[in-house]
């Protein structure tokens, strides 16, 4: 949109002294919007998102203790595109999914930010190519579950273990608690992932019981 104004500031704000502070724009990522960002437990890493100059794979290391950004490798990072997701899984952030100017996607990479190295994520019984979904972290696995497809929102999902880059199917025992949506959000709650909202076929936004659905780890 070339009326929007797309930004690269931004501040920390610390709740015990109630004060903000702006990072440094030095080594800042682009100006965008619809990226993503996980905690490193030492650094903020920003990845992706668009621009009125188009979409992004770069990113950035933020750390705030030094108020210092690095860039991301470029060297394999995944593709740009939209809709994607990101988890940290306690020593890597992965990217996964998402669409692109030819469609649904479903790759994705591992980034390592101590040694700034991209390992694309296996595509063998990857799920389907998909945006909007919603990826958790189990504490082993990540969960990727709903979104849009090729055909509209879906109900399926997936577990990608990275330790051996594999992905195991999700067993879902009643389908009719779990209706198709995109753009839902969920999260990890000790054992099980929790759904909730999104957008259905019709566009309505699912706020009946029938909306909530737990996931519990086999």
């Amino acid at each position: 949109d070339s009326g929007s104004a797309y930004l690269n500031t931004g501040a920390r704000y610390n709740p015990t002294t109630d004060i903000w502070t702006a990072t440094s724009v030095t080594n800042a990522p682009a100006a965008r919007a619809d990226h993503t960002a996980v905690w490193s437990g030492s650094m903020m890493i920003v990845w992706g998102g668009v621009s009125n100059v188009g979409s992004f794979n770069t990113g950035a290391r933020y750390n705030p203790t030094t108020d210092i950004w690095t860039a991301t490798s470029i060297s394999n990072a995944p593709a740009y595109r939209t809709g994607y997701k990101t988890v940290w899984t306690g020593s890597e952030m992965i990217v996964w999914g998402g669409s692109s100017g030819n469609g649904g996607l479903n790759t994705g990479a591992r980034y390592n930010p101590t040694t700034d190295i991209w390992t694309a994520t296996s595509v063998t019984n990857a799920p389907a190519a998909r945006a909007n979904h919603t990826v958790v972290w189990s504490g082993s696995e990540m969960i990727v579950w709903g979104g849009r497809g090729v055909s509209g929102p879906l109900n399926t999902s997936g577990r990608y273990d990275p330790t051996t880059d594999t992905w195991a199917s999700t067993v879902v025992t009643n389908t009719a608690a779990t209706p198709a949506r995109s753009d839902h959000t969920a999260v990890w709650a000790t054992n099980q992932m929790i759904l909730f909202g999104g957008d259905a076929k019709n566009s309505v936004e699912l706020i009946t019981p029938k909306s909530f659905y737990l996931y519990a780890k086999p």
